[in-house]
């Protein structure tokens, strides 16, 4: 077997060490990517990105390009560090799993594991990282930061939790919303069993507020394919409600009714620009992993706060400089000719935008 046999919820469960648990998650993780589509898709993110249609060609480094002859623009600290927040479910309905005397995952489990996960990978790339539980109001929270230490104080924080209490989703994301002060990622771990119309009203009102929102709809790998049989007795777990009946009278109905659920969060979410990933506890954590990659590396760039002139100054000496170490002239009229022969799109994308003077 492979590493990347601890992508596995039933391999995972066996490690009784949470900071283990995320490290293997993690190493799994990473040895997937180089055998996979997204070999490439790097985790490691240097001080410099190539170049991209809408970039400000005043940031192009023009002593990696002498080098490279290859366009890369300088990153800032903005742009490099991004602020991230775990925000757990820790409700009763967390803590269901089908077959209690099994070594299966809880929802509750399979979150703790991917969120334990997410905070080592964030970490790693020094991206500050915050937790946030709750149940029918947020319980605990620790702010945002990057230092290693950080990491071993939200493990921590995760190990003594455990599913209890009733839920009220809306009002612990409205609640959260109130207190982040700047635009930050916000990553929610929830089954959603609650009022959708609520719950929706307040991840509308995180994006409202600039937030990136990414919802991790976690159910049990039963409540999913529903593979009861017989006369059953369905208890609702934070409430203690009953119901009876035969599985396979209403089994079609059920599986229907969670299709138009899911579907509704998912057309909803796409709407208002928030990632919706699905997940059960029998799924791979690679799935959550990569959504978190792909939306950090979508984050908007931001320009150098900058006068506009000083950047247009800037970025014709830096061009005469460089012309002039080719014997190419060093005026602003040689400058553009230049640039016209090569037709390079960095370079000609910036005369459309801008007279240079």
């Amino acid at each position: 077997m492979t590493v990347e046999r601890y992508l596995k919820p039933e391999v995972i469960q066996t490690i009784k060490r949470l900071d283990l648990r995320a490290q293997f998650i993690i190493k799994g993780f990473m040895h997937g990517l180089h055998s996979s589509p997204l070999h490439g898709f790097s985790v490691e993110f240097s001080e410099h990105r190539k170049y991209v249609p809408g970039d400000a060609p005043a940031d192009i480094d023009w002593l990696v390009y002498a080098k490279t002859d290859k366009y890369y623009v300088r990153k800032y600290e903005a742009e490099t560090n991004l602020t991230g927040y775990l925000v757990v479910d820790s409700s009763r309905s967390m803590g269901y799993k089908y077959r209690q005397d099994r070594q299966e995952m809880t929802k509750f489990d399979y979150a703790v594991s991917l969120v334990a996960a997410l905070a080592y990978l964030m970490v790693q790339q020094q991206d500050p990282v915050g937790l946030i539980t709750f149940d029918k109001k947020i319980k605990a929270s620790l702010t945002p930061k990057s230092k290693r230490s950080q990491l071993g104080n939200i493990l921590s924080l995760l190990a003594k939790l455990s599913p209890m209490g009733k839920t009220d989703i809306s009002a612990s994301l409205h609640q959260l919303a109130a207190m982040l002060r700047h635009a930050s990622l916000v990553m929610v771990f929830s089954d959603l069993l609650g009022e959708p119309d609520e719950i929706l009203r307040a991840l509308h009102c995180l994006r409202h507020a600039g937030h990136d929102v990414i919802l991790f709809h976690i159910l049990d790998e039963v409540e999913v394919r529903f593979p009861f049989a017989g006369n059953v007795e369905l208890i609702e777990p934070e409430t203690g409600d009953r119901v009876q009946g035969n599985a396979e009278a209403f089994r079609k109905d059920y599986l229907e009714e969670l299709r138009q659920f899911r579907e509704r969060f998912r057309h909803e979410c796409a709407m208002a620009r928030i990632d919706y990933v699905p997940l059960d506890t029998a799924m791979q954590f690679d799935k959550a992993l990569i959504e978190y990659l792909q939306r950090r590396k979508k984050r908007p760039m931001p320009l150098p706060k900058r006068d506009e002139r000083e950047v247009d100054n800037a970025f014709i000496k830096a061009l005469i400089e460089y012309l002039r170490g080719r014997k190419r002239g060093n005026d602003e009229a040689a400058l553009i000719e230049y640039l016209r022969e090569r037709g390079d799109k960095a370079f000609i994308e910036y005369l459309q935008r801008r007279s240079i003077r």
